[in-house]
């Protein structure tokens, strides 16, 4: 491009110029608006930013009254710069007092000014000011220069960012970027955590912002733009992916839009204005979220994050920063916001730095949350448009019990939040107090509080728990966190910590569980299914790959040499498919025999009864195994046809239902009436009020989260049993299935006063 004396490379050669200057913010954007008004050959040059309390203040002009800066203001939506803030869309008028949303200000006398173009001060799709150029004569400006004011946005957009302007504000007042926000998603698991932010994938902040070569930098793009173009390719040539399917369609759009010439041609007009191509991207990522904010096709407002994500993987290409790219020094207190992450990513951050997780995605039995529940961190899920309002170091709090997000708390909301920390410590020393007495209820029935594992870094919490054993521990977590299938070796070495963890306390150990939503990226046999949870997974899949199947349970033989060996099959539909494993097992066990290997002391099988076909089998089941873990989850879905992770009916029934808990009356049942053992292993264990339910209707095993056993613990201590027995005996046995069995119990539970 030619450097014309009205030409957008010598304006951001001049912004350029002016930003190294060591000048005083307000001189600053005084010198700035002066630019861009010589520049574009504008009258006036006006910037308004936004204030936390929704009000457009003018910080700076060229034209308009001097002394109308930071006294001129507007409300958001008011006149055309608050209708600009308000849609994050540009407007470019002839005569911008005919429009209908033209407001008069006569502090700025700005009555005679007719041409108008306003653009808004975006980043990340985020409105943080309007920057205006008038003119007195009725003209509409070109497009060249409508982008030559949102480059310089831009800039300005980042000066706000980074705090340059904070010294210009009134007291007690603050700039949007600052300003608290409430955000409401889904209680993932339990817990408050108070710290401050780090993004999982931190936002690139670009520092070079204008280009010394445009040629150069142009070349820069096209190759980083080739980068990504051949990795997504090669993300849709693997074999996990090369099939019909929702990944393969999100894959598809991905390549669709690197390709998209429209956005490579503006991509490379904003290198000609000037911009570095990192500025580049950052720019168009930004524009393009903003436009896309306000469509109202929810197929294509929900590509929003596509066109994000596809941006900052162009940015890490452009900056040579790989996806593993985490934070190297994190605060002592990190709270990890992310849209997405997967359960490996989670464990590479210090353990003892993190005190909570905030996902814009994710559901109850996601990996990551999986993973989080398992180390005991505060997660909530589904906060949607947590990562754009955020930036490193914000001052956050995470309220994993009601699933609340507090962004820059307020001291009030701080304050509370602390007590709140306090109020749980101190209950969490009662429950540690707990942690020896038996678990033994008011009329002296004795339950086995077991808990639920699947890494080692959950084993320091069995004896911190108080926990009778590990009830369930999910073996194919080793699996997920893996880059490649586990050798027997480390398989046989884990097992054997856990093992000697134990102590003696009894162990289950669930053989490998994936398919359906645990997908092995490097298992090449697993197919993309329509409905995966309903498909090849779990104890199906290891049938029909024994040698997964073998291989582990020849690790577990050897690492439980002398000891007792739990095992059990998750998702059997068919009694026959027990007598299947058996079979497998046995023949392990000769295997080992015969090399004169350390064998278990004894073995007992198991089965997860999650697949309501099994009901029809109870007593043949129970004959053929020595016990049964009731997965209350899968169970809970599968009978009531409800996916757990669409959030728009994962709400809709009630597990604590007259139906649902007849169901389970009947399996615990069939276990007493066979002398086979019955533990319930699901998040129904988890809450003191559920865990009551369970009681009442005959478990005394359940398995839960370790941070679950202390508040279940203080519920069945003060528990009269045997009353709550002919409660919920009544209360099945009444015709009418739609008793509210939690009111019942909370008024019980008052009653009594039992601690929910």
């Amino acid at each position: 491009m030619r450097d014309t004396a009205g030409g957008p490379r010598v304006l951001l050669r001049r912004l350029r110029e002016l930003m190294a200057e060591a000048l005083e913010p307000q001189a600053r954007l005084d010198r700035i608006v002066r630019e861009i008004a010589q520049n574009m050959v504008a009258e006036v040059c006006s910037l308004y930013v936004l204030r936390a309390d929704s009000v457009l203040e003018l910080y700076a002009t060229e034209g308009l009254n001097p002394g109308a800066v930071h006294l001129a203001q507007l409300r958001l939506g008011q006149g055309l710069v608050g209708t600009i803030a308000a849609s994050a869309r540009p407007l470019n008028l002839s005569d911008a007092q005919k429009h209908p949303a033209f407001a008069y200000l006569p502090e700025t006398g700005e009555e005679v000014y007719h041409s108008f173009l306003g653009v808004p001060v975006l980043r990340a799709g985020r409105t943080l000011g309007v920057l205006v150029v008038q003119n007195r004569t009725m003209r509409h400006y070109r497009d060249d220069e409508l982008e030559a004011l949102e480059t310089v946005a831009m800039v300005i957009a980042e000066m706000i960012a980074t705090g340059d302007l904070a010294r210009l504000t009134r007291p007690g007042i603050e700039l949007d970027l600052s300003r608290p926000v409430s955000l409401t998603g889904l209680p993932f698991n339990d817990g408050v955590g108070l710290g401050h932010v780090v993004l999982h994938e931190p936002r690139i902040v670009v520092t070079a912002l204008f280009n010394e070569d445009s040629d150069q930098e142009l070349v820069r793009l096209e190759t980083a733009l080739d980068s990504l173009r051949l990795s997504i390719d090669d993300m849709l040539s693997r074999r996990e992916v090369a099939f019909e399917g929702e990944h393969r369609a999100v894959l598809e759009a991905y390549r669709m839009f690197a390709n998209d010439k429209g956005w490579v041609r503006r991509l490379q007009e904003a290198v000609n204005n000037g911009l570095t191509a990192e500025a580049a991207v950052e720019k168009v990522q930004s524009d393009m979220r903003a436009r896309m904010m306000h469509m109202t096709d929810p197929y294509l407002r929900e590509r929003m994050s596509d066109f994000d994500d596809l941006a900052n993987r162009l940015l890490r290409q452009l900056m040579g920063r790989g996806p593993e790219a985490l934070a190297e020094i994190l605060p002592k207190d990190a709270i990890v916001v992310a849209r997405s992450m997967g359960a490996a990513e989670l464990l590479d951050y210090p353990r003892q730095k993190l005190r909570g997780l905030v996902l814009e995605e994710g559901a109850p039995t996601s990996h990551i949350v999986i993973v989080a529940r398992a180390i005991g961190l505060p997660t909530v899920g589904q906060v949607k448009g947590v990562v754009s309002m955020s930036e490193n170091g914000d001052a956050i709090i995470v309220d994993g019990e009601d699933g609340q997000v507090h962004l820059r708390p307020q001291g009030d909301v701080e304050a509370a939040y602390a007590e709140k920390v306090r109020f749980r410590a101190r209950r969490q020393k009662h429950y540690q107090e707990l942690r020896d007495r038996p678990a033994q209820t008011k009329d002296g029935a004795a339950i086995d509080l077991m808990m639920n594992a699947g890494l080692a870094v959950d084993l320091p919490q069995l004896s911190q728990s108080g926990a009778a054993g590990i009830g369930l521990f999910r073996t194919e977590l080793q699996f997920m966190v893996a880059a490649a299938f586990p050798r027997v070796e480390a398989q046989e070495r884990l097992y054997r910590e856990v093992l000697d963890a134990a102590d003696g306390k009894p162990v289950t150990f669930r053989t490998i569980d994936i398919g359906g939503d645990k997908v092995l990226p490097y298992f090449k046999g697993a197919q993309q299914e329509e409905n995966p949870a309903l498909g090849w997974r779990a104890i199906r899949l290891t049938l029909d790959r024994p040698g997964l199947l073998r291989t582990q349970i020849r690790a577990l033989l050897k690492a439980a040499g002398g000891r007792e060996l739990r095992l059990m099959l998750p998702m059997v539909t068919e009694v026959n498919e027990v007598r299947q494993a058996r079979e497998i097992i046995d023949r392990e066990v000769r295997h080992l025999s015969r090399f004169a290997h350390h064998l278990p002391t004894r073995l007992k099988l198991g089965a997860m009864v999650e697949v309501p076909a099994l009901l029809w089998q109870l007593d043949e089941l129970m004959q053929a195994v020595d016990f049964v873990s009731v997965g209350s989850n899968d169970l809970f879905q599968f009978v009531t046809a409800t996916d757990r992770g669409n959030t728009r009916i994962s709400e809709r029934f009630d597990p604590l239902s007259v139906p649902f808990l007849r169901l389970l009356r009947q399996i615990v049942r069939a276990g007493d009436a066979a002398s086979t053992s019955v533990t319930l292993c699901g998040e129904l264990a988890g809450r003191p009020i559920s865990a009551m339910a369970l009681l009442g209707i005959g478990y005394r095993s359940i398995s839960m989260a370790p941070a679950a056993i202390g508040p279940v613990k203080a519920m069945l201590c003060d528990l009269p049993l045997a009353e709550l027995t002919g409660l919920m005996d009544e209360a099945l046995a009444n015709h009418s299935s739609s008793t509210d069995i939690r009111a019942l119990l909370r008024q019980f539970a008052e009653t009594h006063d039992i601690p929910l």
